[in-house]
């Protein structure tokens, strides 16, 4: 099991869990390299603690946003930058507007599309 398991998003907050023995440090949510906002971490058992981060609407916006959770060890009031050495917990990748022509999923259905008819061309010569 990996050490954080994002909950997913509800309501602009992504939730996760991270599991490890003593509580973690600064958890900082990054998006296209800058600070948007500090995550807030609550204990929820032995060795577990809730992690949850306000997705910031101005942050979002048609195509492929990527979030990332980093933590590091810089007190709260540090500045907002994620410290060197800073560890990277996990990421939340999310879809919004109108896709990009280029996008991946695209491409996917393209090659599916061709595959299809590469396949009922191969059967209609093996019948022939």
């Amino acid at each position: 099991m990996r050490e954080f398991e994002s909950l997913g998003l509800k309501a602009g907050i992504w939730q996760g869990m991270l599991m490890r023995g003593t509580p973690p440090g600064r958890l900082i949510l990054v998006h296209l390299g800058a600070p948007v906002a500090n995550a807030r971490v609550t204990p929820e058992g032995e060795g577990r603690w809730r992690v949850a981060a306000a997705i910031p609407a101005e942050r979002l916006s048609d195509g492929v946003q990527t979030f990332l959770l980093y933590e590091d060890m810089a007190e709260n009031d540090a500045p907002p930058a994620p410290a060197p050495g800073a560890i990277p917990l996990g990421r939340l990748t999310m879809v919004a507007g109108a896709l990009l022509d280029d996008d991946l999923r695209a491409e996917l259905d393209l090659l599916r599309s061709e595959l299809d008819l590469v396949k009922k061309e191969l059967r209609r010569l093996a019948r022939d």
